[in-house]
């Protein structure tokens, strides 16, 4: 490849990535249901997608940079830095487990119940847990029902949107080479 087209899809890449780290602060800041123990939104959605075109280093930075811009920008609460470790390990999730392979519904069910019981009930339920000075296992009902509701709606969406969208990209990345 020659240096002018690595040029042109480095930027493309950034341009992408920026845009997907914009989405992902507005769908997290703007358009999901917060209570002080459960965030529900579609937030992760763009975090899957960083991981899908350009892999688990990319989509951990990537979902790490829309963490901390997005509390820059519009801070809820304290900053803690457990919830951007798991912003990191979401997105680096995604890409371990999704990137480069074709679809298939057990990779995408297995980063699913990664993120959702692993990273988002069992890390940030210990991190709110820190967070709020309350129990652990007083916590942890409510967060089990917010996983258990966001593992399909999370299959679904990814499933969906790979379908639609990113082959659609990643045909016109690969088509411009």
């Amino acid at each position: 490849m020659s240096k002018e087209k690595s040029k042109n899809l480095n930027a493309k890449m950034l341009t992408q990535l920026g845009l997907l780290i914009a989405l992902q602060v507005i769908l997290t800041r703007f358009l999901s249901i917060q209570t002080p123990i459960v965030r529900i939104g579609f937030g992760f959605l763009p975090v899957a997608i960083m991981g899908i075109l350009f892999g688990p280093w990319i989509g951990g930075i990537g979902a790490t940079i829309s963490d901390l811009l997005g509390f820059v920008l519009f801070p809820s609460g304290t900053y803690f830095p457990g919830f951007t470790l798991t912003a990191f390990l979401t997105g680096f999730n995604y890409g371990a487990i999704l990137y480069n392979k074709s679809k298939s519904p057990l990779r995408i069910l297995s980063s699913t119940l990664i993120v959702c019981l692993l990273l988002n009930l069992v890390l940030d339920t210990l991190w709110l847990s820190i967070l709020m000075g309350k129990g652990y296992m007083a916590l942890l009902p409510t967060r089990i029902i917010k996983s258990l509701v966001m593992i399909p709606v999370q299959f679904i969406s990814i499933t969906l949107v790979w379908d639609k969208f990113l082959n659609k990209v990643r045909g016109l990345i690969s088509v411009k080479q």
